[in-house]
């Protein structure tokens, strides 16, 4: 999973949103359950990008809504 820029976002259409961020969810939770269980995660930064990428998103969503644009 890469780290999602404005730009990406910008083309992104709702329902790209929604989908990437079950994707995306999906990942964090495996990622936490690793934590959880006492196994040492490959990379550590992923869980903060992840939590980082989903909150971009929605933020882009809400001022979506709020605007008007349903892109």
């Amino acid at each position: 999973m890469s780290v999602l820029k404005k730009s990406e976002l910008k083309g992104m259409s709702k329902e790209n949103m929604n989908v990437k961020i079950s994707e995306m969810r999906k990942e964090l939770m495996k990622l936490k359950s690793q934590v959880a269980r006492g196994t040492p995660p490959e990379n550590p930064g992923k869980i903060r990008a992840l939590k980082r990428g989903i909150a971009r998103i929605l933020t882009k969503m809400n001022q979506k809504i709020k605007t008007g644009g349903d892109q």
